[in-house]
């Protein structure tokens, strides 16, 4: 069987963009969780902030 399991940005509880809330709905879990994260890769040197423009850009905004 294929997964119709498709990535998109929130619209309905988005904080900037939508991008961790939608990582989040794709995943299953909490979108806090998914913040601290993003939050906690940023603060410690990593990719937090880049990737998330990344996504931002190229993640779809849901239907």
């Amino acid at each position: 069987m294929m997964n119709n399991k498709r990535l998109y940005r929130s619209q309905r509880n988005q904080q900037i963009a939508g991008v961790c809330s939608g990582v989040a709905q794709y995943f299953g879990v909490d979108p806090t969780v998914v913040r601290l994260a993003f939050v906690l890769f940023a603060l410690m040197g990593g990719p937090g902030l880049v990737l998330y423009l990344i996504m931002w850009v190229v993640v779809p905004l849901e239907p």
